[in-house]
């Protein structure tokens, strides 16, 4: 893509060989594709092409669905202009006639202040190829996936090594060899001890099932990065990120300028009631009476969890409801320009911020004809994100949330506030 603003410019590669990994292979000997610390160990070369001059257009969209309550598959559609043809996998002539299969990998990236920022790594999954009518020139439009297409594809049944006893880290692991998924492409963080995992109940469901099933049971996060790689967040690890280091944005001057807000203020995210039961054991129970009363009942079921002990459950169930029964006014969502001039923060931050990284945003509102400040400011974590760009726009929306897991922090002004609602006793 020519898209090039304050600095910054993006870039898209293709890449036609099997295999999961991104990036070029290793090869010895090799003066392009044999650079220790650069490319990844292979057996070949990488068939990667720099497809960004012939794209029109990346729409990208992943991280947390706050009413799913729970990581999706990250999405991509990729336009791209194509005046001789070369994308239309009919036409024998072309440099990547039969190479446009289904599963390639596809790379959107960013450079800026001499740093390559990764926004989306996965896989193709259609080429819907258009020749308007009246035009000279027809376009392919590429729909991508990152891996938790593959892992809802790939079936699983009886895991070699998922015994009883596992933390939930080493599970996640264990899945994932299960299915052959490169080492060199997790981040998996080590469960916590209070949360241990049964042995696998070896029924026939798909690998990223089983992957979610111990996301929940940790009340961790399980995701695909922009890189490409699995990512396993603990619970103590979410709670440890609370309120931590806020990155500032406001629309007054004191922070970094925003281009729009979605405020919200409804019942979709309460629950109040939580049935939470491990596979063979006893169904667990957590509400909250007051939350009850004033908003009605809002319950969330989940069963056939790993977790290993009905204590868990309970615990599992405890926390649900302590981090979801109260509601208030929310940012859901917070829109960047990244053409805004002088903006150099703004960018930075918008090719920075991961999942779980902490914001403090406030809106200064017009004081109203009674006095009243309409002021809202709140300490929010990053929890998905969603992009348009073209060779003259380019905004970036952040999805932006509470603690999906509450926790009483010591010395915190947000978190560590006794009687305080956002101050949640953990486990």
């Amino acid at each position: 893509m020519s898209y090039q603003s304050n600095g910054v410019t993006v870039g898209v590669t293709f890449d036609f060989s099997n295999g999961p990994i991104f990036g070029y292979g290793f090869i010895l000997d090799d003066p392009a594709h044999g650079i220790l610390g650069t490319n990844t160990l292979a057996d070949s070369v990488a068939s990667v092409v720099d497809i960004s001059n012939q794209v029109s257009k990346i729409v990208t969209r992943g991280g947390y669905n706050l009413l799913q309550d729970q990581f999706e598959q990250a999405t991509a559609t990729i336009t791209v202009l194509d005046p001789n043809g070369n994308w239309n996998p009919q036409n024998t002539a072309s440099p990547y006639y039969g190479k446009l299969l289904p599963l390639r990998k596809i790379r959107v990236f960013a450079t800026y202040a001499g740093k390559t920022y990764f926004l989306f790594s996965g896989y193709t999954i259609t080429y819907n190829y258009t020749y308007p009518k009246d035009q000279n020139i027809g376009y392919v439009t590429i729909d991508c996936a990152d891996a938790f297409r593959l892992f809802n594809m790939s079936n699983v049944a009886s895991i070699t090594g998922a015994v009883d006893g596992q933390d939930t880290g080493t599970r996640i692991g264990t899945i994932l060899d299960s299915i052959q998924w490169p080492a060199s492409m997790r981040n998996i963080d080590t469960g916590g001890t209070e949360t241990i995992c049964q042995v696998d109940p070896g029924t026939q469901r798909t690998a990223l099932q089983a992957l979610k099933n111990v996301e929940f049971t940790e009340q961790g996060a399980f995701y695909v990065s922009g890189e490409g790689n699995t990512v396993f967040r603990s619970r103590a690890y979410i709670e440890g990120t609370s309120g931590k280091n806020p990155t500032v944005f406001a629309n007054d001057g004191s922070g970094i300028p925003y281009f729009n807000l979605a405020f919200a203020f409804d019942d979709k995210l309460i629950i109040n009631q939580a049935t939470i039961q491990a596979i063979g054991g006893t169904a667990k129970s957590a509400s909250n009476a007051t939350s009850i009363a004033t908003y009605f009942p809002h319950g969330r079921t989940q069963q056939n969890l790993v977790v290993k002990s009905d204590t868990d459950a309970q615990n599992i169930a405890n926390i649900y409801v302590a981090t979801r029964a109260t509601t208030t006014i929310r940012i859901d969502a917070m829109t960047l320009d990244l053409t805004t001039p002088n903006y150099s923060a703004g960018i930075t931050a918008a090719l920075s911020l991961d999942y779980f990284n902490t914001v403090k945003i406030t809106n200064v509102g017009q004081t109203t004809t009674t006095g009243g400040d309409s002021t809202i400011t709140k300490t929010l974590q990053i929890m998905g994100s969603a992009m348009e760009i073209t060779p003259n726009t380019w905004k970036i929306t952040y999805t932006t949330s509470e603690p999906i897991v509450g926790s009483f922090i010591l010395d915190s002004a947000i978190y560590g506030v006794l009687d305080n609602t956002d101050s949640v006793l953990s486990y």
